[in-house]
């Protein structure tokens, strides 16, 4: 597995830019499983800022409070889970958006 700092940067990206960390990755690399990681989390951060931002919507009639916990733990958690597997060159894919690219 090659480009092992490009694959933590992207995971890492969600503190500091979780948009145009990957958009600027998936557009300027060659390799394949790179940009594949790039549009997972790409589209991860879109996904998940759209359930956080519902469920806290909800949260005013209390059925939100475990759904914005829940996201926001995962979108805390995934990326972390993602640079421990990038240090250690395995493969990883992310939760909800992961199968949906290839």
């Amino acid at each position: 597995m090659e480009n092992k700092g490009l694959r933590i940067l992207i995971h890492a990206s969600t503190w500091f830019a979780p948009i145009v960390v990957p958009l600027i990755i998936y557009l300027l690399i060659a390799d394949r499983e790179v940009k594949s990681l790039a549009l997972q989390a790409l589209i991860f951060h879109f996904v998940i800022g759209i359930l956080i931002g519902i469920s806290a919507f909800l949260s005013w009639v209390l059925i939100g409070i475990p759904f914005l916990i829940i996201f926001v733990l995962m979108a805390i958690i995934a990326p972390i889970i993602g640079i421990v597997r990038a240090l250690n060159d395995r493969h990883f894919q992310y939760p909800i958006v992961g199968s949906w690219v290839n």
